[in-house]
């Protein structure tokens, strides 16, 4: 493993009182990777953020066995700076010293921004407010944000986020490995230095992934679509193939001495687990 390669896992909230228990399950059984945090997402407009912040409390008061963090996901879109102060008071009585910031989605029949339009200002925020007390991640896209009027305009808002304090980006999943590498070289030239971790999405279900990547801009290359195509409802050869891919996938990610793997868990153990078992990232 490479010596400075870090590891995390994202999860979305449990909404019932048996996805509490799985998520459970799964940050146990995902212990071994030695992830450097949990991060827990929330839904648009907050729908889920009560369920995220139990999560990530439950997670920060295990660290000090686990050494795993929480960093909870902190969307600013339609928020006002009352409440994103009184979230960061929350989080810092609850010991939470790691945030993901977004802008997120405008809540359905809300017209009005709040008082943070892009993320970089929420980010300028938190350090106004805290300090360094919160180490920032924030969200990166190879393959360009969807809603960005070009891939320089894009380029340019990063760095905002980066200027106004970010510590380190966590990329949008992606399956063209060349366009990972094309971003970090156009960020290393634009003067952006933190780390930028790739992003990892495993495929359990093609039509749903096709689906949420057409929403989200990810590139599902050609050659892969018509390959997870054959498989229709073969659930077992799918994932043996999407278990090989992504391992051949992380493998080259490591040989290029990425600083981190982000894991979009799905809140499953698998392919994750396997997936670093077979890599050797597991002591």
């Amino acid at each position: 493993m490479t010596k400075q390669l870090t590891i995390s896992c994202e999860f979305f909230p449990p909404k019932t009182d048996k996805g509490i228990a799985n998520i459970r399950d799964v940050r146990q059984k995902l212990a071994p990777l030695k992830p450097e945090f949990y991060s827990v997402t929330f839904g648009a407009g907050g729908s889920t953020q009560d369920n995220t912040l139990d999560a990530v409390i439950e997670i920060q008061q295990a660290s000090s066995t686990t050494g795993i963090d929480a960093a909870p996901h902190l969307s600013c879109v339609g928020s006002t700076e009352e409440n994103i102060r009184d979230i960061l008071t929350v989080f810092k009585n609850n010991d939470i010293r790691r945030i993901v910031a977004l802008r997120g989605d405008l809540p359905s029949g809300m017209r009005a921004p709040g008082s943070f339009r892009y993320a970089n200002e929420l980010i300028d925020f938190i350090r106004k407010e805290t300090g360094d007390h919160f180490t920032i991640e924030v969200a990166a896209y190879p393959e360009v944000h969807p809603q960005a009027q070009s891939a320089e305009i894009d380029l340019i808002n990063f760095k905002r986020k980066v200027d106004a304090g970010a510590d380190s980006g966590l990329t949008q999943y992606f399956y063209n490995i060349d366009s990972y590498f094309y971003f970090v070289d156009r960020c290393q030239k634009a003067g952006i230095d933190i780390p930028i971790i790739p992003g990892i999405m495993p495929i359990n279900n093609f039509s749903q992934l096709a689906r949420f990547s057409d929403g989200c801009g990810a590139e599902i290359p050609r050659w892969l679509r018509k390959r997870l195509e054959e498989f229709h409802d073969d659930t077992e050869s799918l994932q043996a193939f999407t278990l090989d891919f992504l391992t051949d996938f992380t493998q080259k990610l490591i040989d290029a001495d990425v600083p981190g793997l982000h894991f979009y868990t799905m809140n499953r153990v698998d392919p994750t687990l396997t997936i670093c078992q077979r890599l050797g990232l597991i002591d």
